[in-house]
């Protein structure tokens, strides 16, 4: 399967190679970012490129994929976003986003969403969805609500992260309630 690459009016969602590490480790050594990523934030660049090896395995393997997001005014990578838990089978996916702290609040992860959730239902034919984050992430889970994803409920200790499990909110979006 040839990576798909998306557009939309602002932004290129690209995949993520080698000539990114560098950005990846950025974004994920950011503290801001992986509070509510369910992972440390990174130390060295290493890690950044063990990362980025797994989003390029994973997707040849087709359990997910994992788009860059890059500005077309500026060509800048400012994050990610992607299909995690892909299961094309069943149908079902789970979308997940980081974002550089720079460009928070613009309306760029919504945007990419959009584009990447359009693909899901069209192009994979998938039926559900879903997104988890931590019940403390309000802006997470506000753009998730915006996007017509409705909360189900919460999953006990579900997230491990900083040497304790945490709780965490589980969303879904179904195709028939998806209208953008």
């Amino acid at each position: 399967m040839e990576f798909p690459l998306l557009q939309t009016d602002r932004l290129k969602l690209v995949d993520i190679t080698a000539e990114h590490i560098n950005h990846v480790f950025s974004i994920f050594s950011n503290e801001k970012v992986t509070k509510y990523y369910g992972m440390s934030q990174f130390t060295e660049t290493q890690q950044a490129a063990n990362l980025v090896n797994s989003f390029q395995k994973n997707f040849q393997e087709k359990r997910s994929i994992r788009w860059g997001i890059i500005l077309k005014e500026t060509d800048e990578f400012v994050g990610t976003i992607g299909l995690n838990n892909l299961q094309i089978a069943s149908r079902k996916t789970e979308i997940g986003y980081d974002l550089n702290p720079d460009y928070w609040r613009r309306g760029i992860i919504s945007e990419a969403a959009k584009a990447v959730i359009q693909y899901s239902f069209d192009e994979l034919d998938l039926y559900r969805i879903g997104a988890v984050t931590f019940p403390e992430n309000e802006s997470s889970y506000k753009l998730l609500l915006k996007l017509g994803f409705q909360k189900e409920g919460l999953l006990r200790g579900y997230i491990y992260q900083n040497d304790k499990s945490n709780d965490a909110f589980i969303y879904s979006l179904l195709r028939p309630e998806w209208n953008f």
